[in-house]
């Protein structure tokens, strides 16, 4: 059991501290799982109630990307519908709560929330909008930072790295996903590829404009485990050399690579991508929330700072650690969406 040190939480406090995939939207729209009280990990580690505000606060997390997550087996249209909803419900939850949150689209909004939790709203599958008569261009007020493409099914954008995969005999980039990258590149939204299938992964890159930076906001390395939820050495290489970020993800079935059930195994992967990508590439992206089962000693948003010190035994820079902890991320983020 890693217990974090001074060292560690003074670090986690005052460093800028980014979770690109948190799923908190889904427990409270589930459940009325309030993300702005505190609760209890009321399943343990697995599945739900990872993370709420006070929790987040206490871990030292500034701000994240949280998911608009829709079901896709609803129609076009009503995904559409429903996701305007959800987005509704969270610029009211960011409006009630504006002395502790901000909802921000930009560096520049990043930098003058001061400390508030800063709230970057994003889609986990694009499918969400395909029901849109104009896509992303429908979206109210441009609040959408980052879109990621696929999520567990194929979709009309292209397909999906899971098992799923099986229901569609094509597996690369459709004609309606070159539309909505071209469209991500005009509006400055993140093209994230955590989930795409393979071949659509290559597709997108192809399409994608090369000076932009791609994100995989949470993903494991196959370096590490061999799974199809994780990216190989070729595709992490490739989002390094296009200035794109990568964050490793906190999900036991896909990090796992021996008895070790701790934060290791996090730690392991960040390894294997710095080795691999280079240092600038690195990031976290928990997946809280996303019905997922947690290392043992990373049960929740309050427990950053045992990550910072597992870090630090490892004997890794505090330059290294920042830009893991968010500073990667935000220097990508002041340069594509100042």
């Amino acid at each position: 059991m890693i217990t974090p040190s001074a060292e560690a939480l003074s670090l986690c406090q005052e460093s800028e501290v980014l979770d690109l995939h948190l799923d908190t939207l889904i427990p409270y729209r589930l459940f009325g799982y309030h993300p702005f009280k505190r609760h209890r990990n009321f399943f343990g580690r697995h599945f739900f109630g990872h993370s709420d505000l006070p929790r987040m606060n206490e871990g030292g997390l500034s701000g994240g990307m949280w998911s608009i997550t829709t079901n896709p087996f609803r129609f076009s249209n009503a995904r559409w519908q429903i996701f305007l909803r959800n987005l509704t419900h969270l610029q009211r939850l960011c409006h009630d709560n504006a002395d502790k949150v901000q909802l921000i689209r930009s560096f520049s909004e990043y930098r003058s929330a001061g400390k508030k939790h800063k709230i970057l709203a994003a889609i986990q599958g694009g499918n969400s909008i395909s029901g849109a008569p104009n896509g992303l261009l429908d979206i109210p007020d441009h609040l959408i930072t980052r879109i990621t493409l696929i999520h567990l099914t194929p979709s009309v954008y292209g397909n999906t790295s899971s098992p799923a995969h099986w229901l569609h005999p094509f597996k690369g980039l459709k004609d309606a996903g070159k539309v909505l990258i071209e469209q991500l590149n005009q509006q400055h939204v993140f093209l994230d590829l955590a989930h795409a299938h393979p071949q659509t992964f290559w597709d997108s890159l192809d399409v994608h404009n090369p000076e932009h930076p791609v994100l995989v906001t949470h993903t494991g390395v196959q370096g590490v485990r061999k799974h199809w939820r994780n990216l190989d050495n070729k595709q992490v290489r490739a989002i390094a050399q296009r200035g794109g970020i990568i964050g490793i993800m906190f999900a036991t079935n896909f990090l796992k690579h021996s008895k070790d059930n701790t934060a290791n195994m996090v730690l392991n992967h960040l390894e294997h991508l710095i080795d691999i990508g280079g240092e600038k590439v690195a990031s976290l992206g928990s997946d809280f929330d996303g019905a997922i089962s947690t290392p043992t000693n990373l049960r929740s948003a309050s427990q950053y700072p045992i990550l910072v010190q597992g870090m630090l035994e490892r004997g890794w820079s505090e330059e290294r650690i920042k830009g893991i902890l968010g500073q990667n991320f935000l220097d990508v983020f002041q340069e594509y969406c100042p």
